[in-house]
């Protein structure tokens, strides 16, 4: 397919590269019941005051670690239960760190405090990095559960994952580029299984981020939104709720719904389990 890529016209390549990526993005779809499964998992760490580990090299270890990195702005997710393994470490410049997929010595201490009621999140377009591989010995070892996301079939990851998700992506238009159709991939199935967690956890009403904490002007904004509509009140009503509540979101909609104190607004979240539609109910 890619025979004469660089003298074929551009449109054209940009017509290849276009099609690799929605065949790539087109492959996660037959991973559905274990992303469903392996978002569960994660909900289950979380809710149990445990920790997610994300673990991988190159570029899986880029898709891994913007997940891991937007999970406590946009639904709030603790710092401290959230975890980056990325071999070499995360990049601080332009340049990817290279050669230590294979450097494994370094995982014993960074995943010392890993124990059986975490969840590792184990990335690896090959399925086959030392890296990777290592750290899910290490988490199965402790009685920790292990979600594997490959892109190769019947591959060391898969085969020792709890919840193997592969991700058949066609061969690459550029051969060996997994920042390409790999990654797509990868990024898709990363994206779905933590916000089908945030749907597990109450993170989410109605497709609205509502364990959302707004800290700056554009956050305002949106909880501001998001209040006003659940709750049904105008947005000078909705501002007034979010002040009582220091921005959050949950209890700001209570606030504006009931008409109620933070204290009482607290205190059915807590009944609820933090369930919003839950608490809503309540109020009546």
């Amino acid at each position: 397919m890619a025979a004469g890529l660089d003298q074929r016209p551009r449109a054209e390549v940009a017509a290849l590269l276009a099609d690799g990526q929605i065949a790539a993005a087109a492959a996660v779809r037959v991973a559905l019941p274990r992303i469903v499964a392996g978002a569960t998992a994660m909900a289950v760490s979380i809710t149990r005051g445990a920790r997610l580990h994300y673990v991988a090299a190159g570029s899986s270890g880029l898709m891994a670690a913007a997940d891991a990195q937007e999970l406590g702005g946009t639904f709030s997710i603790p710092a401290d239960q959230l975890r980056i393994h990325m071999a070499g470490g995360l990049p601080t410049g332009v340049e990817m760190p290279g050669g230590t997929e294979d450097d494994t010595e370094s995982l014993g201490a960074v995943l010392a405090d890993l124990d059986a009621d975490d969840t590792l999140i184990a990335v690896s377009a090959s399925g086959t990095t030392p890296y990777t591989l290592a750290a899910v010995k290490i988490a199965r070892d402790k009685g920790a559960t292990v979600i594997g996301i490959a892109n190769n079939a019947d591959t060391p990851l898969l085969q020792d994952a709890h919840h193997a998700i592969l991700l058949p992506t066609p061969a690459e238009v550029l051969s060996g580029s997994t920042r390409m159709g790999a990654g797509t991939a990868q990024k898709i199935a990363l994206n779905m299984l933590s916000t089908l967690m945030a749907v597990e956890l109450g993170a989410i009403h109605d497709g609205m981020m509502v364990n959302l904490r707004a800290d700056n002007a554009k956050l305002r904004a949106r909880a501001t939104g998001i209040v006003a509509q659940i709750a049904k009140v105008d947005s000078a009503v909705a501002e007034a709720a979010l002040d009582a509540a220091d921005g959050v979101v949950k209890p700001a909609t209570l606030i504006a719904a009931g008409g109620i104190s933070p204290a009482e607004a607290a205190e059915l979240l807590t009944q609820t389990h933090g369930n919003l539609r839950a608490a809503l109910k309540r109020l009546g």
